[in-house]
């Protein structure tokens, strides 16, 4: 079964609750009609009624009346979510007004929805940039216990036959979040993105922080990151079957990590990979979709309390209808 049969059976026989804050947004729209037929989850749709089911005729969107509405300036909407924004962030010296301002914002009210327990996740970012879905994600759902990074990760759907991955599937992180973690937060991003891929892709995580070294080919302190974000991600999770630092063609190449790293249990069969900057796993996932022919679908924020999800401005209602798949899926595993 490849994986989005698995998400999608998973999703269908356990219903999550999906709050899309760019309600009005033709995609989103269109997304939520076909989740909604397909009955793989509840969609909370937050705008203006009146518009929404004017965008639905013209459309032809036939289910989105099974959608919930919730419109970000209604005062009883406001009057509901507001004293929550406020007791989160008061000791930030914000007043109600400010609580009320906020509650107003339909990427903030999406996130109170999640915190209040009136939906199980959010996807967002059709209209919206990564460090306005984030901002909103930060101060209100914050992130899970044990955790301070959140991360980006793509699940990258290889063509048919694929040697690399697992099932066809192969996990990049982090591509979207932290330009340049240090040592530690290259652990947690290594550690959330096993979980990712144990629990959303359903495979078992081969984790490789990658590096331009193979186990001591150069000296350089971008070297000795990653072989310190190794040595934490092994203390913070010692069953993982992890390593580093490793280059690329080790890390995924049986025959070069036989040559390589003949030592290491990880080496040429690594599922997930785990790049040392923003930089390189932005340009990597981006090189690898276009060239290769891979699908990307993402990225999942990892290591937030409750699922969030970022589209990317530039994607088309089939990517924002797998993103609430696989968030629905993060969800089902957070209850």
């Amino acid at each position: 079964m490849q994986l989005f049969d698995r998400l999608i059976k998973r999703a269908a026989e356990n219903t999550r609750t999906i709050v899309l804050p760019e309600g009005t947004e033709t995609r989103n729209l269109q997304a939520a009609n076909r989740i909604i037929a397909e009955k793989l989850a509840k969609i909370i749709l937050i705008g203006r009624q009146d518009e929404i089911t004017a965008r639905a005729v013209e459309l032809g969107l036939t289910h989105l009346g099974e959608a919930k509405v919730v419109d970000n300036n209604d005062p009883a909407v406001i009057d509901k979510y507001s004293p929550l924004f406020y007791e989160l962030r008061k000791k930030k010296g914000i007043s109600m007004d400010d609580a009320r301002r906020y509650t107003a914002n339909e990427l903030y009210l999406g996130c109170l929805m999640v915190k209040a327990g009136d939906a199980d996740g959010m996807v967002s970012g059709a209209t919206h940039t990564t460090g306005d879905v984030l901002r909103a994600a930060f101060q209100i759902i914050k992130t899970r216990k044990g955790i301070d990074t959140v991360s980006g990760a793509f699940i990258m759907l290889l063509p048919e036959n694929s040697p690399y991955g697992s099932d066809g599937v192969m996990i990049f992180a982090d591509c979207a979040v932290v330009p340049d973690p240090d040592a530690h937060q290259l652990a947690e991003i290594a550690v959330c993105s096993a979980q990712t891929a144990r629990e959303v892709a359903g495979i078992d995580p081969h984790v490789t922080i990658l590096s331009f070294s193979t186990k001591g080919s150069a000296k350089h302190e971008r070297v000795d990151k990653v072989i310190e974000a190794t040595r934490i991600a092994h203390e913070m999770a010692p069953d993982l079957d992890l390593d580093g630092e490793l280059q690329a063609d080790a890390a995924i190449v049986p025959e070069v990590a036989a040559h390589k790293a003949p030592e290491s249990h990880t080496a040429g069969h690594a599922n997930v990979l785990i790049f040392p900057s923003l930089e390189v796993g932005n340009i990597a996932y981006k090189l690898v979709q276009r060239i290769a022919g891979v699908e990307a679908v993402g990225p999942l924020l990892q290591g937030l309390a409750a699922p969030v999800s970022d589209l990317s401005r530039g994607c088309v209602a089939n990517d924002i209808y797998k993103t609430i798949i696989m968030t629905a899926n993060q969800a089902i595993h957070e209850a």
